[in-house]
């Protein structure tokens, strides 16, 4: 059987390529964090202040943020929006 040989510059790219793989590996989780800080306003007008702080707060955390969205997907939210104006009419 005859063995592939690779050139030295694919080799360090071969190696190369892993290590970004493992960098960006271990900035995913806070990917998540980053999100979670661009979307507070819109949580906040959406849930009132101290509920939006949590609700973003929680999702600021890296695996426990994740999970929490995992199950609102299919379940819905934890922290309910409060009410919209037209809702607080009718009633």
């Amino acid at each position: 059987m005859s063995e592939k040989k690779h050139s030295i510059k694919r080799k360090l790219a071969h190696a190369g390529g892993w290590q970004v793989a493992k960098r960006v590996a271990k900035t995913i989780p806070f990917g998540g964090t980053a999100v979670a800080i661009i979307l507070v306003g819109s949580d906040i007008r959406n849930k009132g202040l101290v509920k939006g702080v949590i609700n973003s707060g929680i999702d600021a955390i890296p695996f426990v943020g994740l999970a929490k969205n995992a199950v609102e997907l299919v379940r819905g939210d934890f922290i309910a929006d409060k009410p919209k104006a037209s809702e607080k009419r009718s009633k």
